[in-house]
């Protein structure tokens, strides 16, 4: 397999869930940057719930996109596609 179906295009969007996740873990927090500017961004709890559902779909759909791209490449069976999926996304 040289990069996929989808060319290891599924890779972004695990990218953006990390840094989601990681604007999560920074959000209040008050230390200063180079430029004197809180490192957090100190969104409102609010806001970071929304954060937190992006990030649950986000990951679903990095789930889907990485198992349908192991099917249509015929790394993964109809069968183990089926099975990795359920798994994964328990």
């Amino acid at each position: 397999m040289s990069g996929g179906h989808f060319n290891y295009q599924q890779h972004r969007i695990r990218d953006i869930l990390e840094n989601i996740e990681e604007l999560i873990i920074s959000n209040n927090d008050t230390t200063l940057n180079e430029w004197g500017s809180p490192v957090g961004n100190q969104f409102s709890q609010e806001v970071m719930e929304e954060f937190k559902k992006a990030c649950f779909y986000l990951k679903r759909a990095y789930i889907y996109a990485h198992r349908i791209d192991w099917l249509v490449s015929g790394d993964d069976g109809e069968e183990s596609f089926l099975k990795r999926l359920k798994i994964e996304l328990e």
